[in-house]
């Protein structure tokens, strides 16, 4: 890996600029880069916050991402999703000019199904939203003797006697599987409960703990290394939650940058409880310090 001097001290492609004896040259700050960036082979790049937002690609993004492939780095766009299949992730990325296929694409249900194929699981009973079934299509569906329970956020389709089929599946022995532990979400302006408060009910009734699959938990970055077949520590996780992204790479044993954008606040700078590996203004500012 280079020092990441390569078109910072250039004003454009192809030229070059005198750097004057005894005065600071811009990029000054890039040659004091960790260590940790010369190991990087791959990049997790959180999706809502980071690379776009409601009001669509965040400058930069497109050509960042442009560039992180043309220096030969493995990519994922990541999201903790748990209600939009992956197929509709990738066609709003190709949408706004960002190629994508769709095994670079991992959500929280994809996270889920990973993770149960290296578990050695094939029969499950499914509580999630419609638009990700999907993913669980390797799986047998059994509401009789599941081996894994997996709950998502299901909306108005939660019942009393859903949560007793469930309740029932996990003091069977059944493995209790939430693809996130959000508490609640907004739903047309109003706030609602997500998946979080009934995973957390059967977790009180059954006294078992639930296997996260989705961000913070490393589980959900493992599973995007073996999506890019390469090992944690080669990886980083560029995101705008400090919690999410950068605990969750953490975990996974990944590097992480953390973006001020998004959800990004100026008191995740101070919180000495988790530290990303690198702070940049956005996601513009990655190809610089990735360069090759």
């Amino acid at each position: 890996m280079q020092n990441g001097r390569s078109g910072l001290e250039s004003g454009t492609s192809g030229s070059s600029r005198q750097v004057v004896p005894g005065r600071r040259r811009r990029d000054q700050s890039f040659e004091r880069m960790p260590r940790w960036l010369e190991r990087v082979q791959g990049v997790i790049l959180d999706l809502d916050g980071t690379v776009y937002d409601d009001g669509g690609l965040l400058p930069g993004a497109r050509e960042a991402v442009k560039a992180l492939r043309s220096a030969g780095l493995r990519l994922a766009f990541a999201t903790n999703t748990s209600r939009h299949p992956r197929g509709a992730l990738m066609a709003r990325l190709r949408s706004l000019g960002v190629p994508v296929s769709l095994d670079e694409v991992i959500t929280a249900p994809r996270a889920a199904a990973i993770w149960l194929a290296e578990q050695n699981v094939s029969r499950i009973s499914l509580h999630i939203a419609g638009q990700t079934i999907e993913e669980f299509a390797a799986f047998e569906l059994d509401e009789r003797s599941p081996e894994a329970v997996v709950i998502g956020d299901l909306g108005d389709k939660w019942s009393v006697d859903r949560m007793n089929r469930v309740f029932r599946h996990v003091l069977a022995g059944a493995r209790l599987v939430a693809l996130q532990k959000n508490r609640y979400r907004t739903r047309g302006g109003a706030l609602c409960l997500d998946a979080g408060p009934f995973v957390s009910a059967i977790e009180y009734a059954t006294d078992v703990i639930a296997i996260v699959a989705g961000k913070p938990s490393g589980r959900y970055f493992q599973a995007a290394a073996t999506l890019l077949d390469l090992p944690p520590e080669e990886l980083v996780v560029v995101g705008d939650d400090l919690r999410a992204d950068v605990e969750g790479a953490h975990a996974a044993g990944a590097s992480s940058i953390l973006v001020k954008t998004g959800k990004f606040s100026d008191a995740d700078l101070t919180d000495t409880r988790v530290r990303p590996g690198l702070v940049l203004d956005s996601i513009a500012d990655l190809p610089a310090v990735l360069q090759r």
